[in-house]
């Protein structure tokens, strides 16, 4: 079986989902108590690096993502599949999962 390198670039997500870069998760408590791995909380915060094409209408056309890349989005903390490239986090999430727009 031949392997396959994936990177940010090569993933083109389809439909209505879209992939975004997981923000990085708190180190310590708001007290100054430093969190081991096993006691973080997944993070639900970060910025959309690709988007799908959208979701087909009855009619068979494409409807327009409320998304684009660059946004940074909040999301449902349980939604999505984890990905890991390297050392950075991504989820691949549908567009429904996508609570807010954060500015």
């Amino acid at each position: 079986m031949a392997a396959v390198s994936l990177s940010v670039s090569t993933v083109k997500p389809l439909g209505e989902r879209v992939f975004v870069k997981v923000s990085a998760s708190e180190e310590k408590t708001a007290g100054g108590i430093l969190l081991p791995d096993t006691a973080k909380e997944k993070p639900q915060v970060g910025e959309i690096v690709a988007t799908g094409p959208g979701k087909r209408g009855e009619d068979g056309s494409r409807q327009d993502l409320e998304v684009k890349v660059g946004d940074k989005v909040l999301y449902s903390k349980y939604a999505g599949t984890d990905i890991k490239l390297g050392t950075e986090e991504y989820v691949l999430i549908s567009e429904k999962d996508i609570l807010a727009i954060v500015s």
